[in-house]
């Protein structure tokens, strides 16, 4: 075991899928703009509420995702998840897409390539992002 906690993947019904959460934090990043949006996330404490209600996928995706925001603008980051830090899943967390693109083709290893290309702030929790601004 590494120095860091490992998390399990937990799936409950009450929740949108992670993909479809992914989507909407993606969109929310679009439409509000970086600056406002980190801003809107500490103030709500999403990345903590959803940690304790044990919806880790979610709290840690966008944990990395201010993280990655405050590196690309020169910020510090913000030391009220240090602690969360310490954590990461046991199996990789890739996008739907490259799970099926795995799953139904025999043109190349896209899991090895999503991990090369992931954002490392995304990638120390062992979640496989490559594109936040992707969305339509």
């Amino acid at each position: 075991m590494t120095d860091t906690s490992v998390l399990v993947q937990n799936n409950t019904n009450d929740k949108p899928s992670f993909e479809e959460f992914k989507s909407n934090v993606c969109h929310q990043l679009k439409s509000m703009g970086d600056i406002d949006f980190m801003l809107s996330l500490l103030d709500n404490h999403n990345i903590r509420n959803y940690f304790n209600k044990g919806w880790y996928r979610e709290s840690l995706y966008l944990l990395a995702l201010l993280d990655y925001l405050c590196r690309i603008h020169d910020l510090p980051r913000c030391n009220e998840y240090d602690n969360l830090r310490e954590y990461r899943f046991e199996e990789p967390v890739y996008p739907l897409s490259i799970l099926l693109l795995s799953d139904f083709t025999d043109c190349g290893d896209f899991r090895a390539e999503a991990i090369k290309n992931a954002i490392p702030e995304f990638l120390h929790f062992n979640i496989v992002e490559g594109d936040v601004r992707d969305v339509c």
